[in-house]
């Protein structure tokens, strides 16, 4: 079973409860980092914020049954006082608690459980470990959470108008991840130095590293079938785990970025107590 199928478990097991992305980690035993980025890009959502959706929904649940002490149920759903509760409920609703109690559940999107299913892509080569140096990058970037990643493409679109000529190889950088899922893209070109770039570029330093690369042969639209089959099934058979550090998506010549064919590496950062 992957790691997400089991912290899925464990949350709807456990929700109830006063449990936190670190809490869920270490029952599924990996880092909260390495969960963090499995849940992700399994299920589309981040850990924090579907295990916030789910207490809510229950909560929303108990209101719309008639629960009269919303006090009672705010501490049930892990709020220790009204107004953090009503401020989260109305965030994720749209509407305060009482509102819903009154109102019931109409045009109400609850959290729903999550069932996955498994679209892993092996690959098609075997991965290989490598070492890089300290790689400098800039080009336009984002802050992406849940569908925003969907403009992803237009920001290497607008990386091509500055970039007349196409370069040699080329970068996504995924960084700066925090646990409620959103990240920082940067569609990008290695460079020299940070020195004279065009206005509005941001720039990322990556430092030396150690890398598992894997080659995505198919449509760059597939890749997420091929990050999970990484993060769910590779990883964890070869005993390897990720280290809080910038992913990259390396494009070379043989993409061809106006079909989306020719294959992309992806490169994910190894902590230092993987197996040689």
């Amino acid at each position: 079973m992957s790691a997400a199928r089991r912290a899925l478990w464990y949350i709807e097991s456990h929700h109830a409860a006063p449990i936190a992305l670190a809490d869920v980690a270490r029952v599924v035993g990996v880092s909260p980092f390495h969960l963090s980025r499995v849940f992700q890009a399994s299920t589309g959502t981040s850990l924090v914020r579907y295990l916030r959706g789910r207490r809510l929904s229950e909560a929303a649940r108990q209101l719309a049954g008639g629960a009269r002490d919303i006090l009672q149920v705010a501490l049930d759903a892990g709020y220790a006082s009204h107004p953090t509760f009503t401020r989260a409920f109305s965030e994720q609703f749209g509407r305060p608690p009482e509102q819903v109690r009154a109102q019931g559940l109409d045009s109400i999107a609850l959290v729903e459980a999550i069932k996955l299913h498994d679209d892993a892509l092996p690959c098609a080569q075997p991965p290989r470990i490598v070492n890089a140096d300290t790689l400098l990058v800039a080009g336009i970037g984002a802050r992406h959470h849940g569908a925003s990643v969907a403009a992803i493409p237009s920001q290497w679109q607008r990386l091509a108008l500055h970039c007349p000529t196409a370069p040699e190889v080329s970068y996504g950088v995924c960084c700066n991840s925090d646990d409620d899922g959103s990240f920082d893209y940067i569609a990008g070109i290695g460079v020299a130095g940070f020195a004279a770039l065009p206005d509005g570029w941001q720039t990322v330093r990556i430092p030396a590293h150690r890398y598992v690369v894997a080659w995505h042969a198919g449509h760059i639209s597939a890749i997420r079938s091929t990050w999970y089959w990484l993060l769910n099934h590779y990883l964890p058979a070869s005993g390897l785990s990720l280290a809080d550090a910038p992913e990259l998506e390396r494009y070379d010549a043989r993409f061809d970025a106006h079909s989306g064919h020719g294959g992309v590496e992806i490169w994910l950062p190894l902590t230092d107590t993987n197996p040689t």
